[in-house]
């Protein structure tokens, strides 16, 4: 997976807004500071290093706006996180996401009401690592 460098990353006072189903740049610019973004411990080993979990605490929206801002790839999206790479966290919590425990992350997700069971995925199989992809 490709990084970007923070430098290169959008910046909406800087590129103007970016199009988020028209929002407004005041809009876009109080949702990216406002949020409260986790991401998690990495302890998921797959090809070839460790990962983990992008999540947040109040809603999809604001997940989906913080990881374009950041530069995750939409098809690292699983339902209620994203899969990050070990090597991305540190540009990620640069931009502003929280470093916490993985029980610390399930705990913020399950309160938000955002998590998705893994009996409740659709074609998965419970277990962690090495579940179907």
């Amino acid at each position: 997976m490709e990084t970007r460098q923070r430098d290169t990353l959008p910046d909406i006072r800087r590129d103007g807004p970016i199009n988020w189903g028209g929002a407004s740049r005041e809009f876009v610019e109080n949702m990216l500071t406002d949020m409260t973004i986790l991401v998690d411990t990495p302890l998921w080993p797959a090809h070839g290093r460790l990962w983990s979990h992008l999540v947040s605490d109040e809603s999809l929206a604001e997940l989906h706006a913080f990881a374009d801002h950041a530069g995750v790839p939409p098809r690292a999206f699983d339902l209620d996180h994203y899969d990050v790479p070990e090597e991305m966290i540190d540009e990620l919590v640069a931009a502003g996401a929280t470093r916490v425990s993985s029980g610390e992350l399930t705990r913020a997700l399950i309160a938000s009401g955002l998590r998705v069971r893994a009996k409740d995925r659709p074609g998965r199989h419970e277990g962690g690592p090495g579940r179907s992809r």
